[in-house]
């Protein structure tokens, strides 16, 4: 949202300029790219107020949020340097277990309550992971984004057989750190970072990683 905005105010003021250009020639040119900016995050501002848990501070970007809401594409150095300070953030679980129940990481997958105004709670336990917005995660599944891959036998195509030692399979870590902050691999990814922005907790990541990989799971059959 934050970044289309921006690049529809920078597109009505290039219209306008066109125009003005046609009328008043050899006149002064129009707002600087500094000046856009600081037109739209003012517009921005007015636009928002708090509301329930949603509040107005949810305008404030990190760093990374800002380089990746230019509209134009992330040089390879920034890129680089977002995914090593984002690996960084990565936490581990805290007991050396990555897998939880798959039963509970479906009703997670499929549950996409959470974060909006009207909910009680910021705390990740009233959050869902809506994973079948942007992935198919089942053959049964039939309505489904496509923003994602399909995550249809995510498992069993990447050999993980023993859910009882799982910490032991580099692909395993790959998928900690996927859902933990995707940026680790796929900087400005539009995947949500679950566990560096704390929108579910170390036992529902855990629940989501054993539906990706438990081979008893429904993904993996």
């Amino acid at each position: 949202m934050i970044r289309s905005n921006k690049m529809l105010v920078r597109g009505l003021y290039g219209a306008a300029g066109v125009v003005a250009a046609g009328v008043l020639v050899g006149c002064a040119t129009g707002p600087s790219s500094q000046e856009l900016d600081a037109q739209f995050l003012a517009m921005q501002k007015a636009s928002f107020r708090d509301q329930g848990i949603a509040k107005v501070d949810r305008l404030q970007q990190d760093a990374g949020q800002a380089a990746c809401s230019t509209g134009q594409p992330v040089d390879a150095a920034v890129a680089k340097r977002l995914e090593a300070e984002s690996l960084a953030t990565v936490k581990a679980p805290s007991d050396g277990r990555y897998l939880g129940d798959w039963k509970e990481g479906e009703k997670l997958a499929q549950n996409g309550r959470g974060m909006t105004w009207t909910d009680s709670s910021t705390a990740p336990s009233a959050n869902g992971g809506n994973c079948y917005n942007c992935h198919q995660i089942t053959k049964e599944e039939i309505s489904f984004g496509t923003i994602g891959p399909s995550l249809y036998n995510y498992g069993k195509l990447r050999g993980v057989a023993d859910p009882a030692s799982p910490q032991a399979q580099p692909i395993v870590e790959y998928t900690w750190g996927k859902i933990y902050n995707a940026w680790a691999y796929n900087a400005c990814s539009n995947m949500p970072r679950f566990g560096h922005k704390g929108l579910l907790d170390e036992q529902q990541m855990k629940h989501i990683m054993a539906l990706l990989l438990d081979p008893k799971s429904p993904v993996n059959q």
